[in-house]
C-alpha cells in the first residue's frame, strides 16, 4: 500500500465524517437503542474505515457501510460484555432482533426521528434543544452554550441528564404519530432554527459560516414541511432560505464580513427568495401568523429591495411591533431599536438599545454592544463607540466578526 494510496483513504474518511457521520450516528441509535452504545459503535466504524479503505478502496455507499460495521461491532462488544454486566442482557436481545421496518407515516429519515426523541415532552425544553444540536448535528458543548448564552459545565449536565431519561423512561426513537405531532412542534422547529442560525453565523472560530449545518437545517426543514404543512413550519423553511440566499454576498473571498447594506445584491440567490417567499405568502394566508413567518416576512421585505436604499424601513419596524406582541424579547427588541435608527435616525435608535441595556438581560450579548457602537459612530460620539466596540470585540469568538470590529476600532484612531 502506497502513501498515497493511505492518505486518500484518510482523505476519503475525513470527508464522509464531515458530511455523514450525524446520519450514521442517528441510525446507529435508532439500531441498537443507545445513545452511549451507538457513539461508541460510530467510532469503532470509523476506525475500520480508516483501516480497511486503505485496502478495499472506498465503497459504493460509505454511509451504509459505516452502519453496518458499527452495527456489528456493537453486537460483537455487547455479546462479550453481556456475561459480566446483566443489565445488558435486555440490549443483546434487542440487538439479536431484526433491524425495525420505516414508520408507518412514511418518514424514513433518521436524523428527523432523532430530533423527535430528543424533543420528547418528558425531557426539559432547554435539554432538548441541547441534545439534538449535540447529537444531531455534532456542536460541541462549548457551541451549544453560545448559543443559548449559558456556562458550558452546566449545558453539559443538562445533556447527561436527558440522555438517561430517554433511556430509563425508555422513550423511543420514533417519529409520533399525526395526532401528537402539533404539541411536539414548537420544540423541534427551535430546535432545527439554532441549528440553521449556527451555520448561518458560527458562533465561534475561523469561518464566518458553517455552510454543512445550514443545509442541513434547510433539508430537516423541508422533512417536517412534507410531514405537516402548517404556517410555522412553511415559515421557518421560509426565514431559512431567505437568509440562506444572502449567503455568497456575505463575506469577501478572502473571509471578510460585509455588512447588509455594503452586500452585492446581484450575488443573492433569487430562486431561493422566491421559494421563500412564496413560503411566507403561504404562512401568512393561513390566517395563522406566528414567530418564524413574521421573521421570514422581514427577510423578505430585505430580500425586495434591490438596493439598500430602497429598503422599506417602516414596514419592518411594523413588522417587529408585531413580533414583539407574539414572542416579546430582548433580542427581537433590540433588531426592532435597530431599525428604528434606520427608520428615525441613528439618535431614536441608540436610545433604545441603551434601554435595553440598561435593563441587564444582553449584557453579554456582543450584537447589542456592536449595534451601539454603530449608532455612536454614525452620531459622531467617538469615545463611546469605542469603548462598545472594544465590549463587542471581548465578547466575539468568531474571527471574520472579530476582525470587522477591529477595523471598526481602527478607523475611529484614524
Amino acid at each position: 500500500m502506497t502513501s498515497t494510496a493511505a492518505d486518500r483513504a484518510r482523505e476519503a474518511v475525513e470527508t464522509v465524517y464531515r458530511t455523514e457521520s450525524r446520519r450514521v450516528l442517528a441510525t446507529l441509535i435508532r439500531l441498537l437503542g443507545d445513545f452511549e452504545i451507538a457513539e461508541e459503535a460510530l467510532h469503532d466504524a470509523f476506525i475500520a474505515a480508516v483501516e480497511q479503505w486503505q485496502n478495499e478502496g472506498v465503497p459504493d455507499n460509505p454511509r451504509a457501510w459505516l452502519v453496518s460495521a458499527g452495527r456489528f461491532k456493537a453486537i460483537d462488544k455487547i455479546r462479550r460484555r453481556v456475561r459480566f454486566d446483566a443489565s445488558l442482557k435486555e440490549i443483546a436481545h434487542h440487538l439479536d432482533e431484526a433491524a425495525p421496518e420505516p414508520d408507518d407515516e412514511g418518514v424514513e429519515d433518521d436524523q428527523l426521528r432523532l430530533i423527535f426523541t430528543c424533543c420528547h415532552p418528558a425531557l426539559p425544553s432547554d435539554a432538548q434543544i441541547a441534545l439534538t444540536l449535540r447529537e444531531v448535528c455534532g456542536l460541541t458543548t462549548e457551541e451549544i452554550a453560545r448559543a443559548f448564552l449559558s456556562a458550558a459545565p452546566a449545558l453539559a449536565q443538562r445533556i447527561v441528564r436527558a440522555k438517561a431519561k430517554i433511556r430509563d423512561a425508555r422513550i423511543p426513537y420514533e417519529v409520533p404519530s399525526r395526532e401528537q405531532l402539533p404539541e411536539r412542534l414548537d420544540s423541534v422547529l427551535r430546535v432545527v432554527y439554532l441549528v440553521y442560525n449556527e451555520g448561518y453565523s458560527a458562533s465561534s472560530g475561523a469561518a464566518l459560516t458553517r455552510q454543512d449545518l445550514s443545509g442541513e437545517a434547510i433539508r430537516l426543514g423541508r422533512l417536517l414541511l412534507q410531514l405537516l404543512p402548517e404556517s410555522e413550519v412553511m415559515g421557518l423553511l421560509g426565514l431559512m432560505l431567505l437568509n440562506e440566499s444572502r449567503r455568497a454576498a456575505r463575506a469577501t473571498p478572502a473571509g471578510e464580513l460585509i455588512l447588509l447594506d455594503e452586500q452585492d445584491r446581484s450575488l443573492w440567490n433569487r430562486e431561493q427568495i422566491e421559494e421563500g417567499t412564496t413560503l411566507v405568502e403561504r404562512a401568512f394566508r393561513s390566517g395563522q401568523i406566528g414567530v418564524y413567518a413574521l421573521q421570514a416576512a422581514i427577510t423578505a421585505v430585505h430580500a425586495q429591495a434591490r438596493e439598500a436604499a430602497a429598503t422599506d424601513w417602516a414596514e419592518i419596524v411594523g413588522l417587529y411591533d408585531l413580533l414583539l406582541r407574539v414572542d416579546p424579547s430582548p433580542v427581537i427588541e433590540l433588531n426592532r431599536a435597530v431599525a428604528v435608527a434606520m427608520r428615525d435616525g441613528p439618535r431614536a435608535g441608540l436610545g433604545l438599545v441603551d434601554g435595553i441595556l440598561s435593563r441587564g438581560e444582553l449584557a453579554d450579548y456582543h450584537l447589542a454592544h456592536a449595534a451601539r457602537a454603530d449608532l455612536c459612530r454614525r452620531l459622531g460620539q467617538k469615545d463611546e463607540a469605542r469603548g462598545s466596540y472594544l465590549r463587542a470585540l471581548s465578547l466575539t469568538r468568531q474571527e471574520p466578526e472579530r476582525r470587522f470590529l477591529e477595523r471598526r476600532l481602527a478607523e475611529l484612531k484614524a
